[in-house]
């Protein structure tokens, strides 16, 4: 079976190394010179599945208020004169009860651990190094009503059987010894032992190499301009090289998958959710993380990667706007330094931007949706790598006729309906 996959992100590329190792003839489209060059690029490197949840929950809408009047702010809101966005918020609020936090996290919890497994095998079956470590995440709570707010998703992490540990200052430092410098200004700590760090283009990259051992053809710097169809079947993809044709299609496009689906009447509330990184080099190894720590305060994740300190977070919610802002890459300094000051030199910190493609419910769609051979894996938002190798053997799965090992209810698009 013939199948292209329109996007060469983390999500794409693992599609297109699943689907190469059953056999299937694949060709993966991509406007960008190789792999992973945008969203994949410098992400905060966390692999967590115990922290999947979406941003629809109870009391976001006052909170969002108070952190836009934060002078380090987790959240920024352009007034664009955009429906979509306005739209998407508005589907994202209904979402934020405790009935629909508690389906939705746990949809979400359901494909991250089984991606957090695939991810594992992945690394035994064909060694694929990216500068991985499995140390867990560690939230860091501020405030007691973060500590007590952390319930709900402890109740979840039970229910599915995911390792956690409540910790106070005194033990969160046997595993993150650095932060006995600050840690007065915490009052305590939720570890989840099963998470992994990686570098997510490393990752992309290498994998990648591996799909073209199987045969996987990638054609980098095509412009897609529309998918055709023929009554109930996609029947090409129109790009500036002429029409390309295949037996199925996917679309892995990310927040762009969106604009591309509008003139087939296909829908989805997927709305770009603009994210920061600076990537800094250790110059103080004992003073840097082990692992990922997650500031619940700032919605900050400060992951070690080798030998840099990766720092990702804040969303923005201005379109496909990629300008880089001063006064994000100021916040992610300031977090740095609040949390692991002298570990890294700050001076020679690269500055990033991403849109990571976001569902008002956080949950991705996957499976088939509107024509019979066209598939969506879009709207992973900031758990695409966290979601890809689990997502990419749902999606071969699905095209090859099998059943997934996880299930589906709840992930495709007919939620929507």
């Amino acid at each position: 079976m013939k199948v292209m996959i329109l996007g060469s992100g983390v999500i794409g590329t693992s599609i297109a190394y699943y689907l190469a190792r059953d056999g299937h003839q694949v060709t993966v489209l991509e406007r960008q010179p190789a792999p992973a060059m945008e969203t994949s690029f410098a992400n905060a490197g966390e692999v967590s599945p115990g922290y999947s949840a979406p941003w629809a929950a109870p009391g976001v809408p006052l909170k969002a208020i108070k952190w836009m009047l934060m002078h380090h702010s987790p959240l920024v809101i352009k007034p664009l004169r955009d429906p979509a966005m306005w739209g998407w918020g508005l589907k994202m609020l209904r979402n934020c009860t405790h009935a629909r936090y508690r389906i939705n996290k746990s949809r979400m919890v359901r494909l991250a651990e089984y991606s957090r497994d695939c991810l594992q095998e992945l690394r035994q079956d064909i060694g694929i190094q990216y500068d991985e470590r499995s140390l867990g995440t560690l939230q860091l709570f501020r405030t007691e009503k973060q500590l007590a707010d952390s319930a709900t998703d402890v109740a979840i992490l039970k229910e599915y059987g995911v390792p956690y540990q409540l910790l106070d200052r005194a033990a969160y430092l046997a595993y993150e010894p650095a932060l006995a410098q600050v840690q007065d200004k915490f009052v305590g700590a939720l570890r989840l032992p099963g998470d992994e760090t990686g570098d997510c283009f490393k990752f992309t990259q290498t994998l990648a190499e591996r799909a073209r051992a199987l045969g996987v053809e990638f054609k980098f710097g095509v412009n897609i301009e529309a998918l055709e169809h023929r009554g109930t079947q996609i029947s090409g993809v129109r790009t500036d090289q002429g029409v390309l044709r295949a037996d199925h299609y996917v679309v892995a496009l990310g927040s762009y998958s969106t604009r591309m689906l509008r003139p087939l009447g296909i829908r989805i509330p997927v709305y770009p959710v603009k994210g920061y990184s600076i990537t800094v080099p250790i110059t103080a190894a004992a003073r840097a993380p082990e692992s990922t720590i997650m500031d619940e305060t700032h919605k900050v994740a400060v992951t070690r990667l080798g030998d840099r300190i990766r720092v990702g977070g804040t969303a923005q919610l201005s379109g496909f706007d990629l300008g880089l802002v001063a006064s994000r890459e100021a916040t992610l300094k300031f977090v740095l330094n609040d949390l692991f000051p002298g570990a890294a030199d700050l001076a020679q910190s690269e500055f990033w931007t991403g849109l990571r493609p976001m569902t008002p419910d956080g949950t991705p769609i996957l499976g088939q949706a509107g024509y019979a051979n066209l598939h969506l894996s879009t709207g992973h938002g900031t758990l695409g790598w966290t979601m890809a190798a689990g997502t990419g053997r749902v999606m071969a799965d699905l095209l090859s006729g099998r059943t997934p090992d996880i299930d589906m209810d709840g992930l495709g698009l007919q939620r929507y309906a």
